[in-house]
């Protein structure tokens, strides 16, 4: 029989890259959620563990940090947290780090004073050994009055005795520091979501009262606080030298180099690329294969119906849509995990933060905007590692403009379409041509990022402090858990939003006036008549598409497309591709009502050979290379639409962005189609 548990709710708090992760994974296991703090993207990581023969206990993972006198929006979580009494934490977890214990312990000393009953966590105690720091765990415990247990979740260690103590412990209730709340709150009261603006206010006069700053009155609590950490560390602690074949120096020497560190990381990225690139295609190809085979076998057992309709071509085409996301998803994940587990993630942000600062950014910044270069929505959802409100939002708002995979098939047509044969210095033109798309995206990208860096006001100041771990074999749980994390993130929440897009999608091309349609049928009725050898069913969609909601909307919209030199079909195919960008060949193939053999040939063959009422070409090399910069610059994926709606936490940004690349598709692809006229 189950007793109850005077511990409820736990919260595990210490510094970054300090195993409190790994702690969090040993005892919750997959038995966890993962969502954001309200008002902030930072994840908030909650999970369940039994303590023995307890009911279960609620654990949060609190986002790591240094002090709680914190520095941004989403370090503040942290602190709103633990002054919140509706939180009802019982107790803390603090982590400390035997390699930086000085540090560790000033946080552990803040959490005191905020009331809480707080047990110490020593961990990295191995490595601590091997730099010649000699902790004694006997005369720590004694100097903290508090029992102190030595930890290695990576390798499972004390947390066993760690499960057994905390299923008797009974918290103890203890009062806070009032001072040391009150420098709290006077310090970094502008950040504080949970205070009111009469609160704020009084706050802001007492501190123009003390003739101080937010900076003063932290570097006061810092200096008076560093006193007690050393009167507790006393003789608990003690180094001696090592030998430099146990330091990292040596191999960060090489992965930092000025030089050789750039081209380590390129050759990383090249490799991440790959993967993403081409090993994900095999999973997708199988992914999309099995979703047309379900498809076909659903058409070929259900009566021909709207139901039936919905279920294959809206529903489960949806859902497909959604599925096929999740290896390229997987394998960026895994990527980053390993990177992270094993230590070289810092010495990349150490290495890229100066050159991305000149653009607004930050060095993390550099994994989403490659990973871009194969889909925009793992890449964007891979910001989550940025601290920076400001830098991880200008992150998410320019990835996109990173030609994706999904751009490929429309940028090979077009160019198989207009750009002429030829070479130009060994290098064929349309190569080139391919080649100078992406490179266009990435100068729209760092343009939109260096732009946006000086029209976004924010007091979340981005100061580069880091730790540079020891590096370590990645733990394959904490790998597989976050892939399982951040697929199921995708899928539960995007996926909603993409599936209801593709049902709409497919009811607006499906469906259209009564009058319309009726017209589409006899109008395919006479084209067969004078041309057996059409495929009726190709026509009849042709026919259909025209006339359907979508279709009218392609007319309506065809005055706003002209100017860039498309037509109306064009138009369609814009809308449509919104679905995903290479649905905008298959709508043309639809459209132009093209048979099944050597498709892609008739579909240039048919393009090239397509004419306005007056006889001009629909698409030459000035309407070609508009077309081929809209894409670079349009938006075009509801998918990202989605993502970013999700990693923001409502519609501004996804809908800025969408006017804004819009609007910049639109006016680029004018003027390329003017100039080239």
């Amino acid at each position: 029989m189950e007793k109850e548990l005077s511990l409820k709710k736990i919260a595990l708090l210490g510094n970054p890259n300090v195993g409190k992760s790994s702690l969090f994974n040993s005892l919750t296991g997959l038995n966890q959620q993962v969502g954001n703090f309200p008002g902030v993207t930072v994840e908030k990581k909650t999970g369940l563990c039994r303590f023995l023969n307890q009911e279960q206990t609620e654990i949060i993972d609190l986002p790591g940090l240094y002090s709680l006198f914190v520095k941004s929006a989403d370090e503040a979580v942290v602190l709103e947290t633990l002054i919140d009494p509706n939180t009802q934490i019982n107790l803390l977890l603090v982590v400390l780090d035997a390699c930086n214990l000085e540090r560790s312990l000033m946080l552990y000393t803040q959490a005191l004073d905020l009331g809480y009953d707080a047990i110490p966590l020593l961990t990295m105690n191995d490595l601590a050994k091997k730099r010649g720091i000699k902790v004694d765990l006997q005369e720590l415990s004694k100097n903290l009055k508090q029992a102190i247990f030595e930890i290695n979740p990576r390798k499972h260690k004390g947390i066993k005795e760690l499960k057994a103590f905390l299923a008797d412990y009974n918290p103890v209730k203890k009062e806070a520091d009032s001072d040391f709340k009150n420098r709290l709150m006077l310090g970094q009261f502008d950040l504080m979501k949970s205070l009111s603006s009469e609160s704020k206010k009084i706050s802001r006069e007492e501190l123009e009262k003390s003739g101080k700053d937010s900076t003063d009155v932290q570097l006061e609590d810092t200096l008076q606080r560093m006193n007690t950490v050393h009167e507790l560390l006393g003789t608990a602690i003690n180094f001696e030298k090592v030998s430099k074949k146990n330091s990292t120096a040596s191999i960060d020497k090489v992965i930092t180099h000025p030089i050789f560190g750039y081209l380590i990381y390129l050759g990383v990225l090249m490799l991440i690329f790959q993967f993403i690139f081409s090993v994900a295609e095999y999973p997708m190809n199988w992914i999309d294969s099995s979703f047309a085979s379900i498809n076909a076998w659903l058409k070929s057992v259900l009566p021909q119906s709207a139901i039936t309709d919905l279920l294959t071509e809206g529903i489960i085409a949806g859902i497909g849509g959604i599925i096929i996301f999740i290896p390229q998803i997987a394998i960026l994940f895994a990527f980053i995990a390993v990177l992270e587990e094993s230590g070289y993630m810092s010495r990349v942000v150490y290495l890229m933060d100066k050159p991305m600062r000149m653009f607004g950014l930050n060095g993390k910044s550099v994994v989403p905007l490659i990973s871009g270069a194969a889909c925009a929505v793992p890449a964007i959802m891979s910001a989550r590692g940025i601290d920076s409100y400001k830098e991880r939002l200008i992150t998410i708002f320019v990835t996109p403009f990173i030609s994706c995979s999904a751009r490929l098939p429309v940028y090979i047509i077009i160019i198989a379409l207009v750009i002429p044969e030829g070479t130009f210095l060994g290098f064929s033109y349309k190569g080139l041509s391919l080649m100078g798309l992406y490179l266009l995206g990435i100068f729209a990208a760092l343009l939109t990022a260096t732009a946006m860096s000086f029209i976004l006001k924010t007091k979340d100041k981005s100061l580069f402090l880091i730790d540079l771990p020891s590096y370590r074999m990645p733990r394959w749980k904490n790998i597989g858990i976050t892939v399982y994390q951040k697929s199921g993130s995708f899928v539960l929440e995007a996926g909603k939003i993409i599936l209801a897009i593709s049902v709409i999608l497919w009811a607006l091309a499906s469906y259209g006036p009564t009058t319309a349609m009726k017209l589409a049928e006899q109008k395919t009725e006479e084209m067969m008549l004078e041309n057996p050898a059409l495929n009726k069913e190709e026509v009849l969609s042709a026919q259909k598409l025209e006339a359907s909601f979508i279709g009218h909307f392609g007319h309506f919209i065809e005055p706003a497309i002209r100017p860039l030199g498309y037509d109306w079909k064009v138009g369609i195919a814009l809308i449509t591709s919104f679905a995903a960008r290479e649905v905008f060949v298959g709508t043309l193939g639809t459209i132009y009502s093209v048979g099944e053999q050597d498709f892609d040939q008739k579909l240039v063959d048919k393009m090239r050979n397509e004419t306005f009422s007056n006889g001009n070409k629909v698409f030459n090399l000035a309407s070609g290379f508009s077309l081929l910069v809209f894409y670079v610059f349009a938006m075009q994926c509801m998918s990202t639409v989605a993502i970013v709606y999700r990693e923001t936490g409502g519609w501004k940004w996804p809908i800025i962005q969408l006017i804004y690349m819009s609007g910049l598709a639109w006016a680029a692809a004018f003027v390329t189609y003017n100039l080239l006229s």
